[in-house]
Parts: structure tokens; C-alpha cells; sequence
């Protein structure tokens, strides 16, 4: 389909998706949400990408939900303006992360600028983070709107930087510039603004060369040692070697090894 709120573009096997509402800093509209949902259904389906970067048009990641229209769009007549948006966040908000964290492929998120309130949530449901210098994370759900984070915010923040600093962000609604984020382990890295997309897209570039199920597998399994005990993730892994072995991706990676060059996997 045609996107008017967003762009997609893919070359080499790594695809492209830049938010592209620049003069509104890139807020999550329905619109902008219902395309991406398109945009990622069409990346699954596609045998020729093999990495994803988000990033966002202009001089902003995201400015998170898009609050002047909260009142319109999408009401249903008795509803009130908590049920209306709750049930858009169970129709929509909420499915685009999850379509996100499911993409078989690797995703990188770009950020360019502030990302703000969902927009913090959007790019931390990637798998890698990298960021601008001038970019940074701010949570005013608190204290400027009286509502706690959302789109998976409240999930990822205490596993990336632990309770004290994800609940002192969250209260004090402070910016957390890009330096400081890869410092903490919000984000991988922080890069000079001029170098943010050429960094994302060799990081793609690289992520695409991975074996397919490369990136599930890894979520999966780290995923799975936040609530294992250490003798279940110890089965685990083993589980996942006793079938992974077994594939041709590793006797590749075993005749790369001893042939002294890079696998070959795709």
C-alpha cells in the first residue's frame, strides 16, 4: 500500500521504516499505527529482507502518543475516554510492539532527537538501540499527565536499567540523554548525530547476515533466564543446543570455522 504517515524503504536485505510525520516531531497517530501494523505484515512476508532499523523523519525519534486527537479518534459512542483508549491500546497500540518483538528478523531502532512517552516505548522494543548524542528519553506520563508508562515501558525499563533508576525516571519525568542511556544499558551505544544512520544501517547490515532464526532464538532465551532458575536455564539451554546442533546453520558456521572465513548462513 501507499503510506502517507510513514516511509519504508529496503536495499541488501535490510529494510528501512522511518516515522514521517517530521513537522509533529513523528507523534503515534492511528493512522501512523495502523501503517506500521501493514508495514511489518509486509516485512514478514518478505523473503528478501533479513534486518529491520526504525527511525524517525526530521529532527525527532517520537513525541509518543498523539494527544490533541485522543479525544476523537476512534471513540465509540457511551465509551468513556479511559475505555476508548484502552481498548485502541488492546486493538493497536499494544499489538505494533508485539508485531515488533515477533519479527523474525533482527531490529534496530535509530534514535535521531527525543524520544518521548510511547515514543520511548516504540524504540525500546527493538533489539538494538543505537542513538544520536543529541537524542534522548523522556517519561512524562506521571508527572505531567498523572497515567504510567505503556506500550511495554513499565517491562523493558526495570530489566535494562533496574527498579531504582527505571522508577525515578518515571516519577521525576527528567530527559535521559543518549550518553547517559548507553552508560545505564538503556541503549547499546551513542553515536555523533551525523554518524546515527550509517551506524544503524552497518549495524544492520550486519544483524542480516545472522542465521534466520538468529534473532528469535536469542529473545527467547533471555527471556526465558529472567524467570528460570539456574538449573532450568541450564536445561534450557541444552534443550536448544540438542535441536540448534542440529541444523545446517551450525555445520556451516563449523566448516567457516575451519576453512578461516565468515559463515555463510543465508
Amino acid at each position: 500500500m501507499s503510506y502517507e504517515t510513514i516511509q519504508l524503504q529496503s536495499a541488501d536485505g535490510v529494510a528501512r521504516l522511518t516515522l514521517n510525520l517530521p513537522d509533529k516531531l513523528n507523534p503515534l497517530t492511528l493512522s501512523l499505527q495502523h501503517e506500521l501494523r501493514d508495514a511489518l505484515r509486509s516485512l514478514r512476508q518478505d523473503p528478501t529482507v533479513a534486518a529491520l532499523v526504525i527511525t524517525g523523519g526530521g529532527k525527532a525519534f517520537s513525541s509518543g502518543a498523539d494527544l490533541t486527537s485522543m479525544n476523537a479518534e476512534g471513540a465509540v459512542e457511551g465509551e468513556s475516554l479511559g475505555q476508548s483508549v484502552a481498548r485502541t491500546m488492546r486493538e493497536l497500540m499494544n499489538q505494533v510492539i508485539l508485531d515488533i518483538t515477533r519479527l523474525e528478523m533482527p531490529v534496530v531502532a535509530a534514535v535521531n532527537g527525543p524520544a518521548a512517552g510511547a515514543g520511548a516505548s516504540l524504540a525500546l522494543a527493538a533489539d538494538v538501540v543505537v542513538a544520536g548524542r543529541s537524542a534522548y528519553f523522556l517519561l512524562p506520563f506521571m508527572p505531567n499527565l498523572g497515567i504510567v508508562p505503556d506500550l511495554g515501558a513499565t517491562w523493558h525499563l526495570p530489566r535494562l536499567i533496574g527498579r531504582a533508576r527505571a522508577t525515578a525516571l518515571t516519577l521525576l519525568g527528567e530527559r535521559l540523554p543518549a550518553e547517559r542511556a548507553a552508560e545505564w544499558g538503556l541503549i547499546w551505544r551513542c553515536v555523533e548525530d551525523e554518524q546515527l544512520m550509517d551506524t544503524a544501517l552497518e549495524l544492520g547490515a550486519r544483524l542480516a547476515q545472522l542465521p534466520a532464526h538468529g534473532a528469535t532464538e536469542v529473545r527467547q532465551a533471555y527471556r526465558a533466564a529472567e524467570f528460570n532458575s539456574l538449573a532450568d536455564q541450564l536445561e534450557y539451554e541444552t534443550s536448544r543446543q540438542e535441536e540448534l546442533l542440529d541444523r545446517e546453520t551450525f555445520s556451516e558456521g563449523v566448516r567457516a570455522f575451519r576453512e578461516k572465513r565468515a559463515p555463510r548462513f543465508r
